[in-house]
This record gives structure tokens, sequence and C-alpha cells, in this order.
């Protein structure tokens, strides 16, 4: 879809990931009225270019609600790839309330020569995958999804938060404290003073998280990788320059 320059824009964006500033930045210089919301995950989340709301919608009801009162005209959904429930919500919602989506999603990492992935559907299997000699196991997947980890206590686990934890950890673990993007010689480091066996990871794709996986391959490191949900049919690009060509403007400052 092509809206056209008079026609009245008001953007919503579904952010949290490097992406979706990136987007924000493009659609402020555009001048596009547009709003950014944040889940509320992170503590701490960085500054935008644009008005900003955190929390949670209610649901796809409360999702359909916020586009009609806030007169929302057009949904980016830019956030992480495995934000399944927020992206399903969008999905209905948008259908709901005849709003246009699209989808502003980084394409998967691929197995390249010299990886030595297990790809499995979920945490779940992810934990099972685990060998049951102990060993010193990276787990790259966020602090939601940590606790069914607490089935193999007999491993020493390191985590990396971008906040540190608010309550008790499921198990003992050293927790790095740490925003990405991470370069390939801090993750090498880091994994080496660690004596890292395993590196347990979702496949976010992306540039921004993707050092850990070269340095996986560098250091003959087996990597458990957890496939992305499945999402319902949606338009999806992988540029900002496409979201913003869909929305009728281009990136370049002054367009």
């Amino acid at each position: 879809m092509m809206v056209s320059q008079g026609s009245t824009i008001r953007a919503l964006i579904l952010g949290g990931t490097a992406d979706a500033s990136e987007l924000a930045a493009a659609i402020a210089r555009a001048r596009i009225d547009a709003v950014y919301s944040y889940g509320g995950r992170t503590r701490a989340p960085a500054d935008q270019p644009l008005p900003t709301r955190i929390g949670g919608f209610g649901g796809v009801s409360g999702l359909a609600d916020y586009i009609r009162s806030e007169s929302i005209t057009h949904v980016i959904d830019a956030t992480h790839p495995f934000a399944a429930e927020m992206s399903r919500n969008a999905v209905e919602a948008c259908a709901q309330t005849d709003t246009p989506l699209i989808a502003l999603e980084r394409a998967p990492w691929t197995n390249a020569p010299g990886d030595r992935w297990t790809e499995i559907p979920d945490v779940t299997a992810a934990v099972a995958a685990l060998p049951e000699a102990p060993a010193k196991i990276f787990l790259a997947i966020g602090r939601q999804h940590i606790a069914p980890f607490a089935a193999k206590p007999q491993h020493a686990y390191t985590l990396r938060f971008v906040d540190p934890p608010e309550a008790p950890l499921p198990f003992a673990a050293d927790v790095i404290v740490s925003r990405g993007p991470f370069t390939l010689d801090g993750e090498l480091e880091m994994l080496r003073s660690r004596g890292i066996a395993w590196i347990v990871a979702r496949n976010s794709g992306g540039d921004g998280a993707r050092a850990k996986i070269d340095a996986a391959r560098k250091l003959d490191l087996p990597v458990i990788m957890i496939s992305r949900p499945a999402l319902p049919e949606r338009q999806r690009v992988e540029s900002v320059s496409e979201v913003m060509q869909w929305i009728g403007h281009s990136t370049r400052l002054g367009a």
C-alpha cells in the first residue's frame, strides 16, 4: 500500500528493537505524526525522537481501542521476532479496525559452514537438548524464558540481561548486565573467559546480536538454536526504507 503525500498519517510503531529505533529516527526526520510504543519489559528503554508510550495495551481489544481512540492510520510491528503474542494481537486488532499493518522483521540467521547448530522449536526442546553431564552454558534468550532450565541444575549458567534482575533467579547463575550491540572480539573474550561450552540462542536475526553466533563458530562451540514462532500471514519487509516507501515517504532528509 502507498499513501499520497497529502494524506493524513498517524503511525503506531510497536517497538523495542534496534530496527524500531532506526525507523523512529526516519519517521521523525520525515515529520510524520507517530507514536512509539515500548512493551515495558526494559526498565530504562532507549530514548526515541517520537512521543513514546510504555506498557501493554490489554490484548487485542485494548490495542484496537487504542488504534481507534488515537486515530492511528498505520501500524508498524517492529517488535522482536519472538514477541509472538504482540505480533498476533497486532494482526487481529488491525483486522478489526481495518488499519494497514506491516512488519519490519529482520531476516533470520542461516546455518553457515563451520556452525554446529541444533535447531529446535522452543525453550522446552532447548532444555532437553542440553547434555546431561555438567557444562558451562550461555543462555542468550532473555530473562522471561530461563525458568525451564532449572530442570537441569547441574549446569553452570551464564545469563546476560539489559537490566539487573529484580527477583531471585530460578537457579544460580553468572549474570552479565549489558546492552548490545556486541562485538565479535567482546563475545570471544566473554565466552573464553567463562569457559563456555554450549550456547542457547533464539534465532533473532540481524547484526546487533549476531556476534555471539560468529564467536561460537570461531570457537567451534555447539549452539542450540531456537526457531522463530509461527505467526499469522502479514505483509513483511526487512528494511526501514521499505517501510517508509509503504507509508509514502522517503528516508532522505528534506523529502
